[in-house]
């Protein structure tokens, strides 16, 4: 473990936050959190509690029709916990609130304000829900100086029904992701894609082949597990070979940092230097 993992761990316990990280014992961790000479300190921290409005098949997360209230102060005790932590990169990401007008969209606002208060150089990602298609829950967060724009499609349109709520849909993610290039040019834009939910080649190329499209920046691919026995089963196991075939597939059609591999997820190595110099080039009107 890096040298940031007990301090990451101690902090988010004493102030009661969430981390993906840990929620889903996440195999990669501790090289994540560690930072060093060749890698970058970085952690995901999930706003608004653990108990999502949605119900998608391939999640294990808490669901309820309404949950809790937010923490008012949450985004306030967030920066002040992960400035404490010394990251270089910060995902932060979120449960569905469907039951907010604005699906919690100011929250994350609030959250990156303050975090670029205390310090205005670290790299932040909002890995964001679809706010059900809403424009100006969009714009509230791409344009509250975040530097990574994230939203994930999951699978193609043709397994949609089979994988997401019945809220969500292929060409709404797609919107979202777009919309919020456009109102904020700068911002790098990222998705993911989990594999082995009984998709073909073909799907999942025309799929990637849609995002660009998007203006989409930035894509990662990898192995769906089923997290509990309730959840969707495990179709196929992706090769290393198959791995390494579609992040040369990404390459091809232009992604500034595909990422493809077996324990590849959409917050993997989120802080790598590459994409965090991509980051900063874009800052610099370099691209």
């Amino acid at each position: 473990m890096g040298k940031n993992y007990n301090k990451l761990k101690n902090t988010r316990w004493n102030l009661n936050l969430h981390t993906v990280c840990e929620e889903a014992q996440c195999p990669n961790i501790g090289a994540c959190r560690g930072g060093g000479e060749y890698t970058t300190a970085t952690a995901t921290t999930m706003l608004m509690a653990d108990t999502c409005t949605r119900s998608c098949q391939f999640c294990s997360v808490k669901t309820a029709r309404k949950p809790a209230p937010l923490e008012a102060s949450e985004p306030y005790h967030s920066a002040k916990a992960i400035t404490e932590w010394g990251l270089d990169y910060v995902v932060l990401t979120s449960v569905d609130r469907d039951d907010m007008p604005d699906g919690g969209a100011e929250h994350f606002a609030k959250t990156v304000s303050y975090l670029k208060e205390r310090n205005p150089t670290i790299v932040v990602e909002c890995l964001t829900p679809d706010f059900p298609g809403d424009l100006r829950a969009i714009e509230k967060v791409a344009l509250s100086g975040l530097d990574v724009y994230a939203h994930n499609v999951e699978t193609g349109p043709e397994l949609q029904r089979k994988v997401h709520d019945l809220w969500a849909n292929f060409d709404q993610s797609l919107h979202v992701l777009k919309h919020a290039k456009a109102v904020q040019p700068e911002v790098i834009s990222k998705t993911s894609i989990i594999l082995g939910l009984g998709e073909n080649d073909e799907q999942v190329y025309r799929t990637m082949k849609a995002l660009p499209e998007a203006s989409v920046d930035c894509l990662t691919l990898g192995q769906y597990m089923q997290p509990t026995k309730c959840n969707l089963k495990v179709e196929e196991y992706i090769t290393p070979e198959k791995s390494k075939y579609w992040e040369k597939s990404g390459n091809e059609l232009g992604f500034h940092f595909p990422a493809s591999g077996p324990l590849v997820h959409s917050s993997y190595k989120a802080g790598d230097f590459f994409l965090k110099n991509l980051v900063a080039k874009r800052k610099t009107k370099a691209l």
